[in-house]
């Protein structure tokens, strides 16, 4: 039996003893969780705090200690990757997977790798000549590849039923140049690739007519494949216990599965969560995570099938090369055709169930312009217009056009968010706009910075001057990724007085 499915584990997480559910769900075992476990079934003590106390402790966090004189935004970032830095290891006791090499954590609550963040994260280890941390986070990628068949939402235990956007294509793109010639890079790198791939593409030999979607893969309408967010658990989340519970509870039974699987699909997803994945923007019960073919997620996957091309070039396997180049140009194909909207200039998610393009317009659709799916000059325009007059605000990129209390909504903006954008945006020659989408960003963290001394996992970029709400949980500090694309787009365009 698995400690979240234990009677204290319920317990604990009913209660209410922890305001955040995941603060139990990480907790250390001063000895065993199957011996407190056992202790508890036992012994049903009635004072809980105190039970918990006596056989648990809780991870610190050093990058939440104040630092001494540090004057600017770059001076913060520096300073602050050695307390973001966690150490590998062979076993742990708790929920955290073991894994072999250092790595480097978001921050706050989020005690442990998370799968996308570390992409973005990468970016600013590497302004900062940590190139080897790099290595390592992407040796762990192919160490959890090799054991799980896929890397977790992040590594503990309760995350190993779904993924997150997939970017260990991106961080060998990262290595390329430097560790194309080592030959045993190359073959392990490849090998997971290709077993990663294996895991989002699980399930096409199946579909058909009758079997339109399997896992996480659809068949469109004209018989292509493309890719959703999934979760084969339809359970609560150990980590939001309490509040899918609540959530559920006027739910019947099958409501329940289909709430709980699309709650979880939206955690693979990252944007957990957004008007992208409701039928109802305000509400959150009227989730439908599953129905939705993303545009990042096939755009991303286009950028997996294109590194396993280069990969399978560099070995000398033409066929299996070329095989992936034709996979990368069949999903681009349909990424264009499906998603691309022309009465709102912009690409958008894929509504499977109603056989139509959804209508929230989200800053996803920048990645066609981040990996170059947008073949038309014309339609590159479009989108550069419509980012910089819609998307565009005091602060930043705004994530979603729609207002909600969710926080991958408006009026927040998210780092990863800012890179799709300038990226996206220089890649198409679009230069000062990129400059003035990142100098808006840049400037909002340093004002925010001269008034907390820290970064933060999101933003206001409506209101920059207001902190950034919504969610389940409070906006954290750290942050991994914030500081990584910050410390890119000083790189890029220079450092500010």
């Amino acid at each position: 039996m698995k400690f979240e499915h234990s009677r204290l584990f319920k317990d604990v997480q009913l209660s209410g003893m922890f305001i955040d559910s995941k603060v139990f769900s990480d907790a250390i075992p001063k000895q065993s969780w199957q011996a407190a476990c056992a202790e508890y079934d036992k012994t049903q003590p009635a004072d809980l705090k105190t039970f918990v106390a006596t056989h648990f402790e809780f991870a610190e966090a050093p990058e939440l200690q104040a630092l001494s004189d540090v004057r600017s935004v770059p001076d913060y970032i520096e300073r602050l990757w050695d307390r973001l830095a966690r150490q590998g290891s062979e076993q742990n006791t708790s929920s955290l997977l073991a894994l072999p090499k250092p790595y480097i954590v978001p921050g706050g609550r989020f005690n442990e790798i998370y799968y996308w963040d570390s992409y973005f994260t990468a970016l600013g280890l590497m302004d900062s000549g940590r190139e080897k941390l790099v290595e390592d986070m992407l040796e762990n990628f192919c160490s959890l590849i090799e054991s799980l068949g896929h890397v977790p939402n992040g590594n503990r235990s309760y995350y190993a039923t779904r993924s997150q956007p997939p970017v260990t294509a991106m961080m060998v793109d990262l290595l390329w140049e430097t560790k194309k010639d080592d030959e045993n890079w190359l073959t392990r790198v490849t090998s997971s690739l290709q077993r990663e791939y294996a895991f989002w593409m699980k399930g096409c030999d199946k579909l058909s007519s009758d079997l339109l979607h399997f896992d996480r893969v659809v068949m469109m309408p004209c018989g292509g494949i493309l890719n959703r967010y999934w979760d084969n658990d339809p359970s609560p989340r150990p980590e939001s216990y309490k509040e899918d519970i609540e959530d559920a509870k006027h739910l019947t039974n099958d409501e329940k599965t289909h709430f709980y699987r699309n709650i979880r699909a939206a955690c693979e997803s990252g944007w957990d969560f957004s008007s992208r994945w409701l039928q109802e923007s305000n509400n959150l019960k009227t989730i439908m995570t599953t129905h939705i073919v993303p545009v990042d997620l096939n755009a991303l996957l286009y950028f997996l099938e294109t590194q396993l091309s280069r990969c399978y070039q560099a070995t000398n396997n033409s066929k299996e090369s070329q095989k992936m180049d034709r996979a990368a140009k069949r999903r681009a194909a349909l990424i264009n055709q499906y998603m691309w909207d022309e009465q709102a200039n912009w690409y958008v998610d894929f509504d499977v169930e109603l056989n139509c393009k959804r209508n929230i317009v989200t800053m996803a659709g920048a990645t066609a312009l981040f990996f170059n799916l947008v073949e038309d000059c014309a339609r590159a325009r479009q989108m550069s217009q419509k980012m910089m007059s819609e998307f565009c605000k005091a602060g930043g990129l705004v994530t979603t056009l729609a207002v909600t209390p969710q926080q991958w909504d408006s009026p927040n903006g998210w780092a990863p968010l800012q890179w799709f954008g300038v990226k996206g945006l220089l890649n198409y020659g679009f230069t000062q706009e990129a400059k003035e989408v990142a100098s808006k960003w840049l400037t909002t963290l340093e004002s925010s910075f001269n008034a907390n001394q820290c970064l933060l996992e999101k933003y206001n970029v409506i209101e920059p001057n207001k902190k950034a709400e919504g969610g389940e949980y409070i906006v954290q500090q750290g942050f991994g990724w914030t500081n990584g694309v910050a410390s890119r787009f000083y790189t890029l365009f220079g450092k500010r007085e």
